[in-house]
């Protein structure tokens, strides 16, 4: 691997992690080789010890956030102790923990490209699925399930796409409310 005098060798995660970062703040365009070797301080033969091609790297980004926005969310939900109402309290909190902004920058990435889109559109189905899930064990039908697991969703996307608050403690707030109404059984 060739590094800079007095570099940490780097990972392939400390560049998938750069990448994410640049993804973010200036979206998939940015997310280039020798600008992200010149933010990590490293050659770009560095880049090419851990990916083939800038497309690896942008898979892997891809891999990345499927892995860290839902599926390590899906299993910290999981791991509560409790039932539906608990675990969907859970969901809502990780959920706005999250600022939003691989999140956008991954939407509008898939209006560009197909194979982000199909990614997207499975990450969207699994996690509606994955939320209406917790709707039914609390004892909705299918249903009302459904369409509180739409609400719950498309609020926090939607959310996501106008910008978050920076404000947490007021997101936070706001979030809760959101769980009564719709765990509510009347």
């Amino acid at each position: 691997m060739v590094r800079r005098k007095n570099s940490p060798q780097l990972s392939r995660q400390d560049w998938i992690d750069q990448g994410l970062k640049v993804l973010a703040e200036r979206g998939v365009e940015a997310v280039r080789v020798e600008p992200l070797a010149k933010l990590l301080q490293v050659t770009k033969g560095s880049f090419y010890w851990h990916f083939s091609n800038r497309q690896a790297l942008l898979d892997a980004l891809l891999e990345a956030w499927v892995d860290r926005d839902t599926d390590r969310i899906i299993k910290q939900v999981d791991a509560v102790e409790g039932g539906g109402v608990t675990k969907i309290r859970r969901l809502f909190e990780l959920a706005v923990e999250d600022t939003g902004e691989v999140e956008r920058a991954i939407r509008a990435w898939a209006t560009n490209d197909a194979q982000v889109a199909a990614v997207l559109g499975t990450v969207d189905e699994r996690r509606l699925n994955y939320t209406k899930d917790l709707f039914l064990t609390i004892g909705f039908t299918p249903a009302e399930a459904m369409v509180r697991a739409r609400m719950a969703y498309y609020a926090l996307v939607g959310e996501f796409t106008v910008g978050t608050r920076s404000d947490q403690g007021e997101r936070l707030f706001e979030i809760q409310r959101q769980h009564d109404i719709l765990t509510r059984r009347d």
